[in-house]
């Protein structure tokens, strides 16, 4: 089998991102910006977007985002809910959570559903959610909320639901602030945390799930 050449990938790829981008909103552009500008780098707009369309497929009307500043998935989750329904964002970080809060306040009179923020590790809030409650969970940010995500997700999914873990296929960040080897090690313990979870839900008979490149790469589960 012939495969695509990897120029040819990347240029794909970018113009998609490129054209969600085109697509966002001024209050979604201007949400991005701001994550961006107080150093909270947000995921690909392509991505986010793809996230709104799953929800509505699965006509969700409860919602769990865990993310560490997540503003754009959480900004496109809340307008896949057509202002109805429950969304919670869960976040451990003092930055990220108030930037989740500040974004929930603004968009706050604009919509009938239910908004919560959550400033909580994910292994410590979601076993004390109600079993079946909730139609759709996305997972993204530090490496700790994938697996106790992971862990809770078949009790807190109705039939049918979906579980997306962003970033499956983390690169290598370089900083001023660490060295080659530093960065290198954490990148390395990242994707091997990732491998890990991959192996694990494509094993789960629960779940029926999939990888994509959307982003950078995109796991979706579907409990059974």
């Amino acid at each position: 089998m012939e495969h695509t050449p990897q120029s040819s990938l990347t240029a794909i790829w970018t113009n998609v991102e490129d054209h969600a981008l085109k697509r966002q909103s001024t209050g979604l552009a201007q949400a991005r910006a701001r994550a961006t500008e107080a150093g909270a780098p947000q995921g690909s707009a392509a991505q986010a977007e793809l996230l709104r369309v799953l929800e509505h497929m699965v006509g969700a009307t409860s919602v769990i985002v865990v993310g560490t500043g997540a503003v754009v998935e959480t900004y496109q989750l809340l307008d896949g809910l057509d202002g109805h329904g429950l969304l919670t964002a869960v976040d451990s970080s003092a930055q990220g959570i108030a930037m989740i809060r500040s974004l929930l306040r603004e968009l706050s009179d604009s919509t009938q559903a239910t908004l919560r923020a959550v400033s909580a590790p994910a292994r410590v809030f979601l076993p004390r959610l109600n079993a079946e409650d909730y139609d759709f969970i996305v997972v993204t940010g530090d490496t700790d909320n994938y697996r106790a995500t992971y862990d809770q997700a078949f009790r807190l999914l109705s039939k049918g639901g979906i579980i997306a873990f962003t970033d499956m296929l983390p690169f290598a960040e370089q900083s001023g602030e660490t060295s080659d080897d530093q960065a290198a090690a954490v990148d390395a313990g990242k994707a091997d945390a990732m491998r890990q979870l991959l192996a694990d839900v494509e094993d789960d008979e629960r779940f029926d799930c999939t990888l994509t490149p959307n982003g950078m790469g995109l796991l979706l589960a579907v409990k059974r």
